[in-house]
């Protein structure tokens, strides 16, 4: 009777496991279904160039739900500026994102770099949390907005529409110009920022 007791509470304790493991990947899915689309806000970026550092007035990011894989996808994130020094108003990347437990993980492409979204609290209007760059963390809050027209972003962007994603239209950064621009002068260096007085 003991054997038996003790198999049938292995194979609960398997079920409950199971249970939990699927719990959390559909948790996972509900939240990059809902995270789907184009938020606006400040994010609290700055950007080192030419020994200044330049504060992003607000950034607007776009995630775009991979169909095969639902809780991470492709996207774009673009921070602006109204007194940058580098002769345009933004500096614009690719992004690839995944939601693992909960946690958005965000990779800028052009960059190299990526950041981590904790804490947060997301619905259909409103995003709200802590973003974490590895040293620095900040709170932040996004609303949703509809998407812009992309075809004016070329300097740390975008050039012409590349395909149709099945989620809305994806752009693809053009190899040549980033080439030409990039032997121009460097990029921005993107960093979080601590000082969370309103930026300029």
């Amino acid at each position: 009777m003991k054997k038996m007791y003790t198999l049938w509470t292995m194979v609960l304790l398997a079920v409950l496991s199971m249970s939990f493991t699927s719990c959390e990947w559909d948790d996972d899915d509900e939240i990059a279904y809902t995270l789907e689309g184009t938020w606006k806000g400040n994010m609290y970026m700055s950007s080192e160039w030419d020994g200044r550092v330049y504060d992003a007035s607000y950034s607007e990011i776009c995630f775009l739900r991979d169909p095969y894989r639902y809780s991470s996808g492709t996207g774009y994130w673009i921070d602006y500026y109204n007194n940058a020094g580098w002769g345009t108003n933004y500096v614009a990347n690719h992004i690839e994102w995944t939601v693992n437990y909960r946690t958005i993980t965000v990779y800028f492409l052009e960059e190299g770099t990526t950041l981590w979204i904790e804490n947060y609290r997301l619905d259909d209007a409103y995003f709200d949390g802590t973003i974490f760059d590895g040293d620095t963390r900040v709170d932040f809050q996004l609303r949703h907005t509809s998407s812009p027209n992309w075809n004016n972003f070329q300097y740390w962007g975008w050039d012409d529409y590349y395909y149709d994603y099945g989620y809305g239209y994806y752009y693809s950064k053009s190899a040549v110009a980033g080439a030409e621009q990039k032997a121009q002068k460097p990029q921005p260096k993107r960093f979080i920022n601590t000082n969370k007085t309103e930026q300029k």
